[in-house]
């Protein structure tokens, strides 16, 4: 190979493993990705869940080999807890928003009650129009930016809880919500009001799990950030990349197995008898698998096979179980 067409070397620190950042309110997600990448001089990180300006807590960041696990994060029951403003409806569905509407209806804990049912299990939610999601090419809140009317499909939504935590006064509730993947907590809270009567937004929102992390394993952003650049911040921060998967069962293999899968071979099940963990489900299940302590990646159970899915290259100790 030519000098001029030699590969570049990726510039930073090859880290791998998961940062569990407690987001402040008024900063973005890809903000605090940013300068965490910076203060830590990262090749290579992003975030599990992206976290509205507004809401605080739990933005779990992956390191290196880590991003490959991000999607299995992301599928994770997430659990928040915030407040609702009733009586004004705003264009982002939070208090960063212009109000568009008011209403002098202030629901009683009975009627909100009554209304919460309809919310849990499988429902359908319209996204807010100050969104992510693309319509025609476009970012929904781009366009609402722009002055377009953007109209959004309902799309499904599991809320496995959705629960009235307290009522400070008449014009606020506070409720506990425990969900699964792309569920937005202010369609939540705009449709509740509605549902209720009257008009509403989200006043504050904390993010408290999100799949295996936990508000025990989260790390301030400023205090990340009081120590500099230099010497910037330690690995020994850093959770394992297995600790993402800690839901999915683990299967132990053998060093000469795990040569077989690092080349993309599928291995017989039955060489695996006795092995295969009983909570695996064994029509296209996931099985973390593991050599020795170290993780190697996610394996599907498929016909008798196992088959690799996303096999893990790591580069530190901190890859490792």
């Amino acid at each position: 190979m030519s000098k001029g067409h030699r590969q570049r070397k990726p510039k930073g620190r090859a880290l791998d493993g998961w940062l569990i950042v407690d987001k402040p309110s008024g900063i973005g997600s890809t903000e605090v990705v940013t300068r965490v990448k910076r203060a830590f001089q990262a090749q290579k990180c992003g975030h599990g869940g992206t976290l509205d300006p507004l809401a605080t807590g739990l933005l779990p960041i992956a390191f290196g080999a880590a991003t490959k696990t991000v999607p299995y994060v992301m599928d994770g029951t997430k659990a928040y807890r915030f407040t609702l403003r009733f009586g004004e409806a705003r264009d982002t569905d939070d208090a960063d928003g212009q109000i568009i509407a008011t209403s002098p209806a202030r629901p009683s804990d009975a009627e909100i009650a009554a209304a919460l049912p309809a919310f849990r299990g499988e429902i359908m939610q319209v996204p807010p129009i100050y969104s992510a999601i693309k319509v025609a090419g476009e970012r929904a809140y781009d366009l609402a930016r722009g002055g377009q009317v953007v109209e959004l499909a309902p799309r499904p939504a599991r809320i496995d809880r959705f629960e009235l935590e307290s009522r400070p006064d008449a014009d606020t509730a506070v409720f506990r919500v425990e969900s699964g993947k792309g569920v937005y907590m202010r369609s939540l809270a705009r449709d509740l009001a509605r549902a209720c009567g009257t008009l509403g937004h989200i006043a504050t929102l904390r993010r408290m799990r999100v799949g295996p992390f936990h508000e025990k394993d989260a790390i301030p952003l400023d205090k990340l950030l009081a120590v500099g650049d230099i010497p910037p911040p330690s690995p020994d921060l850093l959770l394992p990349v297995a600790t993402a998967l800690a839901d999915i069962p683990a299967l132990a293999l053998s060093e000469a197995e795990t040569a077989r899968l690092m080349h993309g071979q599928a291995l017989s099940l039955v060489d695996f008898m006795g092995r295969v963990p009983a909570a695996a489900n064994p029509d296209q299940g996931l099985v973390r698998a593991m050599a020795g302590g170290r993780f190697v990646g996610l394996c599907r159970l498929d016909s008798g096979m196992l088959v690799p899915e996303r096999l893990v290259a790591q580069g530190g100790p901190r890859a490792v179980e």
